[in-house]
């Protein structure tokens, strides 16, 4: 794990290296200056003069602000550190997720990906800022503090001896019963953010069903869930401030009872007052430096399980990797299913597909319908290999799958999913994901082609629109309109429109269709659709049931000879006749 995290420290290696020098400097210095003062007041009380003071004052000063300039550098090179050490880690595991297939993105959930991206990397952080610092200071405090103590006090360091183990046993207690309920909070902030997460995506749906209070009581119970445990937890660790409290009170009362004594009884002999006052010192910075120990070990408790969740992204395999000597060139549209066999995972007792034997010729128009659930989309989500087949092979141009280079393979095969999604930018930047270098010509071509040039005109800014992130305003079949466009500027040898036109009106649906036969005859369409009309003019219609290829025809056929197709033809065809056809 250590290792797996460290690869994100690089260039912010020497920060973090020169990190601990300047904060070993800083302490010698600290744990020097009570000595020092300690043997000023011995010789103020010996007689010493002006000169004596004033040199050894000057000293002081300036160790002082050699202190300062240390411990200032080392906050510089520290935050510097752990900050860029964040940065990269953010980075790292936001590139790992890009290269993630959809296979492994089922494995985790948004809200838990947030989740590692934000709060348990900050986590690792702070962590990481204490080890290279803190966790150095206060170990080299205890040590050097400890062995002035006894140069200072002589018997009286015995006190020490005593108290340190006590404060130390009680402060380990204090931290393991707390560790349980730190780990136990990161799992429930995942809950959290879920329900913040599918509350603001659906928040029209919220409104629709007059949902507010139910969602409010649902985020309420998670926050109290995370509350109860940080509150629970942060309780336990509060009783470090009492327990600090008493040792360092029952220290300063044996030293100032039996310093004092020591010091009368004795004149000074065995004790003066300088080495008592520096005893009572440096018995504040042992003890201080236990306190900060004990923080360290609770933040590295909980940076512990936040460490093993971020690993767990970092070490995760894409399940879809490039072969090693990949094919880079498409030759064509042509589109080959042999006895394919799929299920989205190893566990699974059921295929999603089962014995998939299908072959389409470049340039073919294929519509694909069936019921819910049928497998329309796993079938078209092989084909640009989002998934691979569990059984089986898949070619595209003649060539399997899993010989191209992903890149090529995806940039020759253009989706339209089914669930929509626009960035925030202009309708412009949206259409160029299709294909960054496209000229305003080509956009507005393949507006046309998709029926989007209709209401882009309109705009106020026309293809300098701003669209929201989501593509919230804008409509469902604009949105669709779009996303069909910015796929058109691909010019892909394959074309899968995923239920991509089902909020676009029959008429606009039927312009598009045209448009496409028209303008791109060379590339093969696949279109998935719940309405017959949407395919009703392809060369041939791929009927699903659960699964299977139940039929294959073109639409006169299957009318004759697919009870499935003939069924779905007439209940929609006699609910058009009623509600006079769909609109958008």
């Amino acid at each position: 794990m250590l290792k797996q995290l460290s690869k994100s420290i690089r260039e912010y290696k020497k920060a973090a290296l020169i990190t601990p020098v300047f904060v070993t400097l800083e302490v010698i210095l600290e744990c020097a200056l009570p000595f020092i003062i300690a043997n000023l007041v011995n010789q103020i009380k010996a007689g010493a003069g002006i000169d004596v003071i004033l040199k050894t004052g000057g000293i002081l000063a300036l160790m002082s602000l050699v202190s300062l300039a240390c411990g200032s550098a080392a906050g510089f090179t520290c935050s510097t550190a752990s900050c860029g050490f964040a940065k990269n880690l953010r980075s790292d595991m936001f590139a790992k997720i890009q290269s993630y297939s959809f296979e492994n993105i089922d494995r985790f959930s948004t809200s838990s990906l947030v989740t590692r991206l934000t709060t348990d990397v900050s986590n690792i952080q702070n962590a990481y800022m204490m080890i290279i610092r803190t966790a150095i200071r206060s170990p080299l405090m205890l040590i050097f503090a400890f062995i002035m103590a006894f140069v200072m006090g002589g018997k009286m360091g015995w006190i020490f001896v005593l108290v340190v183990p006590i404060l130390g046993v009680g402060l380990f207690l204090i931290s393991k019963k707390a560790m349980p309920r730190f780990r136990s909070v990161f799992k429930k902030y995942d809950n959290l953010n879920s329900s913040i997460q599918e509350n603001i995506k659906g928040m029209r749906v919220v409104k629709s069903f007059v949902r507010e209070d139910y969602e409010q009581k649902k985020f309420s119970t998670a926050a109290e869930d995370v509350c109860r445990d940080f509150t629970v937890a942060e309780r336990i660790v509060a009783l470090n401030g009492p327990l600090m409290q008493f040792c360092l009170y029952a220290v300063m009362i044996f030293t100032l009872t039996f310093g004092s004594y020591t010091v009368i009884t004795t004149m000074g002999l065995d004790l003066d007052v300088g080495q008592m006052s520096a005893l009572l010192t440096y018995s504040f910075m042992m003890l201080s430096s236990l306190m900060m120990l004990s923080m360290i070990f609770v933040m590295i408790t909980m940076a512990e399980e936040s460490a093993k969740r971020v690993c767990e992204v970092l070490s995760e395999e894409s399940t879809l990797e490039n072969p090693e000597n990949p094919v880079y060139n498409v030759a064509s549209g042509a589109v080959d299913f042999d006895n394919v066999s799929f299920k989205y995972s190893k566990k699974a007792k059921k295929n999603a597909l089962e014995g998939i034997d299908l072959h389409i010729r470049s340039g073919e128009t294929i519509g694909i319908i069936g019921g819910t659930g049928s497998s329309k989309s796993s079938l078209i989500q092989l084909i640009s290999r989002l998934y691979d087949a569990t059984e089986g092979e898949v070619r595209v141009g003649g060539v399997n799958v899993k010989d191209y280079d992903l890149e090529t393979l995806r940039n020759s095969v253009s989706v339209v999913l089914q669930k929509n999604l626009l960035f925030s930018g202009t309708i412009k930047e949206n259409l160029r994901w299709g294909n960054k270098d496209a000229t305003d010509e080509e956009i507005i071509s393949a507006c046309r082609m998709a029926c989007a040039d209709e209401f882009i005109e309109t705009f106020p800014d026309k293809y300098d629109t701003y669209i929201e992130q989501g593509g919230t305003n804008v409509s469902g079949g604009q949105k669709q309109r779009l996303c069909i466009a910015r796929a058109l500027l691909k010019k892909p040898k394959i074309l899968i429109l995923d239920d991509s036109t089902s909020a676009v009106d029959t008429k606009t649906d039927a312009k598009i269709r045209a448009a496409m036969r028209r303008y791109i005859p060379e590339t093969t369409k696949l279109i998935i659709a719940q309405r017959t009309a949407s395919v009703e003019d392809a060369d041939r219609i791929i009927v699903m049931d659960s699964g299977h290829i139940a039929d294959i025809g073109t639409h006169e056929e299957l009318i004759k000879k697919s009870d499935i197709y003939r069924e779905i033809y007439i209940s929609q065809n006699k609910a058009d006749s009623k509600d006079g056809g769909e609109a958008e």
